[in-house]
């Protein structure tokens, strides 16, 4: 049975259920409730579809075959393969500090806000498996070295926001927003002209957020949202971000506590907030050189 509910707030409906290990909502510029029960199950079907085929957690998809496969060539179905391409062009654009290969850092890392850092030893020992330079990929076929693994985890919950939102503009026309545990897509304006309004959530309660009463008005387009505030470790001082540099296998110190980017699809939002925490102290230069809507709270 669907845990999907619908609920009116003012002058629209709220969608709400949970995928991909969080909190998920489709907000429809509507107060049918049949409709925004209809919209918000093909939201949901499609997160638990996309979840189901690409998590590493799950057995039997594609990512478990691939990852276990023990350096035999796997042939991939051409929506994997998209992904596959997408992920290899930006680990070229990037300079190889986006790889899909990196999550096998995972094993030496482990973000419970704790002083625990991993040795030096440790670290070299996965990135002997880390690279996707590594990777035979020639289209359908994949083939990774004994030990290696890919995780897609990193554009997965991205990939299907973006996914729900063209279901919904292909269902109805009825203006959307959908809100993957704070990766976010709209699929136009609403009925009145108005921009959605998304309210950026300070990463420390504790104190102001930099730009106080941030708020981002979308018509189109997507929002994501990277940072620390719930994974990270500490040590001497030094705050670890859950971020790791895949070339070095270290966490990131000195970014940004959160940055938010707007983009056209969530998938490039996400990607280009991923990267600008990467960059450490430099985020804010990299985000301007990509003349990207950001914001970003230390």
């Amino acid at each position: 049975m669907s845990d999907l509910s619908v609920t009116p707030h003012l002058d629209y409906c709220i969608a709400r259920f949970r995928a991909m290990a969080g909190p998920c909502e489709v907000l429809i510029d509507s107060l049918d409730i049949r409709l925004a029960r209809r919209l918000g199950l093909v939201a949901q079907q499609e997160a638990l579809r996309v979840e189901n085929k690409f998590s590493r957690y799950r057995h039997e998809n594609i990512i478990h075959t691939i990852n276990h496969a023990n350096g035999d060539p796997v042939e991939v179905d051409a929506e994997t393969a998209d992904l596959l391409d997408y992920a290899g062009q930006c680990y070229e654009i990037s300079d190889g500090l986006f790889d899909i290969t990196s999550g096998i850092l995972r094993h030496a890392w482990h973000f419970d806000g704790s002083s625990n850092i991993p040795s030096q030893q440790q670290i070299d020992a996965l990135l002997t498996h880390v690279g996707w330079e590594k990777v035979h990929w020639q289209r359908p076929v994949i083939t990774l070295r004994p030990g290696m693994e890919i995780d897609l985890g990193g554009i997965g919950k991205e990939y299907a926001v973006d996914r729900s939102v063209k279901l919904l503009r292909d269902v109805n026309p009825a203006a959307c927003l959908v809100n993957f545990g704070g990766d976010i897509a709209v699929t136009g304006p609403r009925r009145s002209g108005a921009p959605w309004i998304i309210g950026v959530e300070n990463p420390d309660p504790g104190r102001q957020p930099s730009n106080r009463g941030h708020a981002i008005r979308l018509k189109k387009g997507a929002v994501a949202t990277s940072g620390d505030t719930k994974r990270y470790l500490v040590k001497d001082g030094i705050r670890y971000s859950h971020i790791l540099n895949p070339k070095t296998g270290w966490a990131v110190t000195g970014a940004p506590r959160s940055v938010t980017v707007t983009a056209n699809t969530c998938t490039e939002a996400g990607i280009l907030s991923t990267l600008a925490l990467l960059h450490g102290p430099e985020a804010e230069k990299f985000l301007k050189q990509q003349e990207t809507g950001y914001c970003c709270e230390w």
